[in-house]
């Protein structure tokens, strides 16, 4: 080595010891934005109530402990019985908390394929559940009927907790099941799940009727006399198209994405959120991994391919299927959606329809993964600083964190009360 190169590598070893210390200065001023934004999007947070249209609780005190609260705190629900398998749950109030949240629908759900009168049954214990959280926790919950509970409830520092009912199987066909499941204290109701009912088409379902037949259009008026928002998640496209034809109050998707940046049929079609802003409606996204991300939908229909072929080739033999998947499993690891490609639904949404007619409905308690960032309640913050960075105001974002869903709310509050003015509860009965 020459007395001439020693120059050169001092000057080089500086140059890199510069690039070091700017790429560690760069770092550590991205890590302190993003505590920033976190710290903004919390006190945004603070200041409206942050609703999310569905979270599964209920559904999964019925599966794991059959609604004993002396088997399961819903304070802290990472502490499961020493007996169980289940996947680690979403929700309790530790979380809740932690994710601001203000406002809460909690799905009062049962199974699609459930009987129409066990589904009434189940549903009637769902709401059961619900009113027996808030009495044991009235510290933590209050139940909201209206709008104005919902403010009442923040104001108090609580947690605003409404129902909302999961599939239209769930009345039986009956005007008075509706009645009385609004007595019971459901807000909202959606009108079908994942199976076409005897009057509305379901998405991914077989269609029937090519939307609502005449009885399901008197579900949405009755729902509109009595102030229930009629929730349109689930539903096929030509029963979407019918219920905001029908409707005189806004309506919502409770938990779903955009079909345009993703092909699951339970997401919206464009034309059918531009009717939604016709309606003066809200559609809540979701954090359902398959409903986000193409990839992920596109991994799990390859996988049930797979498991349909082996299955078919291997009937009766249970092992050698379950050796098979693990080693399919094994060699195709599943993708994961992400907490900016929730973000990207929010954008399309935003710039179709605006900003007014978006909230958040994260499915937590009703799918076993999600997206990475969102993996529990806690986690909305991370989000909302997310729509920070890429530009959303402040006042947006107390939009689409509560301020939207108020005012659809509000909508069919108003809608109700002029109704029930104008004519007497509809007598229609369902005849096959």
């Amino acid at each position: 080595m020459t007395n001439a190169i020693i120059p050169l590598l001092a000057a080089g070893a500086m140059i890199v010891t510069l690039s070091h210390a700017v790429a560690a200065d760069t770092g550590q001023s991205r890590s302190g934005e993003d505590a920033n934004r976190i710290t903004q999007a919390k006190e945004i947070l603070e200041r409206v109530p942050l609703f999310d249209g569905h979270n599964d609780l209920p559904w999964q005190y019925r599966g794991r402990v059959n609604y004993r609260f002396s088997e399961l705190d819903v304070r802290d629900t990472t502490k499961q019985p020493a007996d169980s398998t289940d996947n680690p749950m979403h929700t309790d109030i530790t979380r809740l908390r932690e994710g601001k949240v203000g406002a809460q629908w909690w799905s009062v759900y049962t199974a699609a394929n459930t009987s129409e009168p066990e589904a009434v049954l189940a549903t009637m214990e769902q709401i059961d559940f619900v009113h027996g959280m808030i009495g044991r926790f009235p510290e933590t919950f209050a139940l909201a009927l209206t709008a104005d509970d919902v403010e009442e409830a923040f104001a108090d520092g609580k947690i605003a907790s409404l129902m909302g009912m999961e599939g239209g199987h769930s009345i039986a066909n009956s005007l008075g099941a509706l009645r009385m499941f609004h007595r019971l204290g459901a807000r909202y109701m959606t009108l079908t799940h994942s199976r076409t009912l005897d009057w509305a088409d379901a998405a991914g379902d077989d269609p029937q009727h090519d939307g609502l037949t005449a009885f399901g259009e008197e579900v949405v008026r009755e729902m509109n006399r009595l102030g229930m928002v009629v929730d349109i998640s689930h539903a096929a496209p030509a029963t979407m198209r019918d219920a905001m034809a029908i409707s005189e109050a806004p309506v919502m998707y409770s938990h779903s994405n955009t079909l345009a940046l993703n092909g699951h049929p339970r997401n919206a079609p464009d034309d059918m959120l531009e009717l939604l802003k016709e309606n003066g409606g809200l559609i809540m996204v979701t954090f359902v991994e398959s409903f986000t991300s193409e990839e992920v939908r596109q991994a799990g229909a390859d996988r049930s391919a797979e498991l349909a072929r082996v299955t078919a080739l291997n009937p009766g033999r249970p092992a050698i299927i379950e050796k098979a998947m693990a080693d399919w499993d094994a060699a195709n690891p599943m993708p994961k959606a992400t907490l900016s490609q929730v973000a990207d639904h929010i954008d399309h949404i935003r710039a179709l329809i605006g900003v007014d007619h978006i909230g958040i409905g994260g499915d937590f308690d009703g799918v076993s993964t999600l997206p990475l960032g969102l993996e529990d309640v806690s986690t909305y913050p991370a989000l909302f600083a997310e729509l920070l960075k890429r530009g959303y105001t402040e006042q947006e974002l107390e939009k689409i964190a509560g301020r939207n869903m108020l005012r659809v709310l509000r909508g069919v509050e108003k809608t109700a009360a002029r109704l029930q003015n104008e004519r007497e509860p509809s007598e229609m009965v369902f005849e096959d």
